[in-house]
């Protein structure tokens, strides 16, 4: 028995018929599609910047503590995990257009919370404020799925990293304008630490008004309709129809991609989010901080296009292997790194952040690959839900263990974490035939 979204998409306007009637207007969609995500995607990733290189100094500045240090992380990527939800069903029934639109949103005004409970000196209003803004964090990771949607088996990781590519420039320069806007900050009266939120709100603001205005027709709508009229036009309609579900998911394929994505998370927020704590301790300006952030976070992006190739052309389980691999040497570099040297910092983080890329577009592409486009985004953004939870568990512990033992300690126990991504890829390819 077809769905209800099936049937209604069975009646679908004139418009719909058209592009599951001509491969060209898809083609053109899908092209259309990453031109806008790619838009998106520049101002979401100025928008998660500021959470990534001041939220954890904020709190420090108005708790008097380094304990707590890492709960605007544990907080944000809570927050993240309720949107991914809320987004990936919002999404399923209403398109991406919608879904993503509200979370972009969402986190601007997380952002403006944020600001308001550091003029206010209100620390529950701050503990607030960033668990509505994890949802610009979940929308800015979730908003990759979208150029996935048209895309054919080999497309799909090269439209991951085309999609997270765009992120590097707003990623990269939020980081670095971190004096900018503590400079203006303090020039209307907020205080310096504050100054990062403001462009924060203002970006993902903008990310939500380019997604609801130009996301248009949705391409999830599209290709949901594509695959409704293709299973009905095949031979195995019938069976389809006894078992919905029977085709519409590989659960290996899942559970191995959410894994993937999941241990590296945890990895990497865990040691990014106590590095500036870690070099302020050891007499670091703020630009500094930035500048070894801004690395990290360029190397979680730029990489993308390159790895997303790779990913389509030599495998998943490869990529995803050489992700514990390089998380574990930046774990053990982290570790050992002198707090005075800016150079070894700068590249334990950026190996930090290239592990994670590996991790996340070869995880999203084994997601991809195992599920059907009747439960798609559902399944996407329970996924996402996984990655920030893992997130939150990380960002948490981690000020926990640097208060009881070290930043060094913290490090090489991520590195050490990072390495059970290896029996999993093995049993991954004990079916080889369901996951490369």
């Amino acid at each position: 028995m077809s769905s209800k979204a099936d049937l209604q998409i069975l009646t679908s306007p004139a418009w719909l018929q058209g592009y599951i009637d001509s491969p060209e207007k898809q083609r053109q969609l899908y092209k259309r599609t990453l031109m806008i995500v790619v838009i998106s995607q520049i101002f979401g990733g100025a928008g998660l910047a500021a959470g990534v290189t001041v939220g954890a100094l904020l709190a420090q500045n108005m708790l008097g503590t380094d304990s707590f240090a890492g709960v605007p992380a544990a907080l944000l990527t809570l927050g993240s995990a309720g949107a991914a939800l809320l987004v990936g069903r919002f999404s399923q029934q209403f398109g991406r257009r919608l879904g993503l639109a509200t979370g972009f949103l969402a986190g601007g005004i997380g952002a403006l919370g944020v600001v308001i409970s550091a003029l206010s000196n209100n620390i529950f209003l701050l503990f607030a404020s960033l668990l509505i803004y994890g949802a610009g964090t979940a929308t800015n990771l979730q908003a990759r799925y979208a150029g996935t949607d048209l895309a054919t088996s080999k497309q799909r990781a090269t439209a991951v990293s085309i999609a997270m590519v765009s992120t590097t420039f707003g990623a990269v320069a939020g980081p670095n304008m971190v004096d900018m806007m503590g400079r203006f900050a303090l020039a209307i009266g907020v205080p310096a630490l504050a100054g990062p939120f403001i462009l924060a709100a203002l970006a993902y603001i903008l990310a939500g008004l380019v997604l609801l205005a130009f996301l248009r027709p949705d391409p999830f709508i599209v290709a949901r309709a594509i695959a409704v009229e293709t299973r009905m036009r095949t031979e195995e309609s019938k069976r389809l129809d006894e078992n919905p579900s029977k085709l519409a998911i590989n659960n290996r394929g899942v559970v191995v991609g959410a894994t993937i994505m999941v241990l590296t998370q945890i990895v990497m927020v865990a040691i990014m989010t106590m590095t500036p704590v870690h070099m302020r301790h050891h007499g670091h300006s703020l630009k500094e901080v930035g500048m070894v952030i801004g690395f990290h976070i360029g190397a979680m992006y730029l990489p993308s296009l390159v790895t997303g190739i790779l990913v389509d052309k030599i495998g998943r389980t490869a990529i995803a292997i050489a992700s514990g691999a390089t998380l574990l040497v930046a774990g053990v570099m982290a570790a050992i790194a002198p707090a005075n040297s800016m150079m070894m910092l700068i590249t334990a983080l950026s190996l930090l952040g290239l592990g994670w890329n590996f991790g996340l577009i070869s995880g999203t592409a084994l997601i991809v690959d195992s599920s059907h486009p009747s439960k798609r985004a559902k399944t996407q953004g329970t996924v996402d839900v996984l990655i920030a939870l893992g997130g939150a568990s990380g960002g948490a512990l981690s000020g926990m263990v640097v208060a009881q033992s070290s930043y060094a300690t913290l490090s090489l126990a991520g590195g050490i974490l990072s390495i059970l991504l290896i029996p999993v890829i093995f049993w991954s390819r004990r079916n080889r035939g369901d996951i490369n």
